[in-house]
């Protein structure tokens, strides 16, 4: 059988739990491929006991995870987790990070939850169903006019030497919307945009794990999400995303193609 929305539910709050346990200075950190993307004890922690849940209650499906690769499957079946997203802030004791699961059928996301376990904010959707934070339904802002807009975004970890990096991009809209934030957790800046907390999101270069639950969430939202190059397909490289209501979103991918050609 499937799994159902409550147990991806179930999941994320016995995770955030996990997480919560853990004291800052018991928070210690490796690095992994570039100086400052670290993985800490926790993120490991917290997959092995996802990893485990999922394989003993759904033992026919793939699972694509962050730190582990994840393994195949013999169905149509395919899980998304990030046991940490925001792993940086969680390390410096900044409650902005998330646990991020989602379930996949021939690769549709069809369930999905990313759930703040400092916060108690569990954002959740199931395709067709709605977006829901805590059980209150959420819809996207209906903001339109970019000036008057709020933008969040984020950074890969290899800015330093790869030019591929976001920064010309970043201070592209710096200088045209109302404000830009930059918070740390693809998977919460995405539910951001469902709660309607901010307007829109772009970002370059992530992983499926980082944007799959949010994606939905924010599309059941009403939000339109592509990656940034109006790509509607985002489990395909390169992964990118732009998530905003369909109007705000036009808007965002035009001044994105206009910098694109521009360089």
């Amino acid at each position: 059988m499937p799994p159902e929305l409550s147990d991806l539910k179930r999941l994320a709050r016995e995770a955030g739990q996990m997480i919560r346990a853990v004291e800052p200075a018991g928070r210690s950190q490796h690095t992994k491929d570039t100086s400052i993307d670290i993985v800490t004890e926790t993120d490991r922690a917290v997959e092995d006991f996802l990893l485990g849940e999922i394989r003993a209650g759904f033992p026919g499906d793939a699972i694509i995870a962050e730190e582990s690769g994840g393994s195949p499957g013999e169905g149509n079946g395919a899980w998304y987790i990030d046991p940490i997203d925001g792993t940086t802030n969680f390390a410096h004791g900044l409650p902005l990070f998330s646990v991020s699961i989602a379930f996949a059928v021939a690769g549709v996301i069809q369930l999905g939850v990313v759930y703040n376990p400092v916060l108690d904010e569990l954002y959740s959707a199931a395709r067709g169903q709605g977006a829901w934070l805590n059980d209150i339904p959420k819809r996207c802002t209906q903001e339109d006019i970019l000036e008057r807009a709020l933008l969040v975004t984020g950074f890969p970890y290899d800015r330093f030497s790869n030019p591929v990096n976001n920064l010309r991009q970043f201070n592209h809209f710096a200088l045209k919307a109302q404000g830009m934030r930059r918070l740390g957790s693809a998977a919460l800046d995405l539910c951001y945009v469902a709660a309607g907390r901010v307007d829109g999101y772009w970002e370059m270069r992530l992983a499926p794990w980082d944007l799959a639950a949010g994606w939905l969430i924010a599309e059941e939202a009403g939000a339109v999400v592509t990656r940034t190059d109006g790509v509607t397909d985002l489990l395909k490289p390169p992964h990118s995303i732009l998530a905003a209501n369909p109007a705000l979103h036009a808007v965002m991918l035009a001044e994105l193609w206009s910098i694109a050609a521009a360089l």
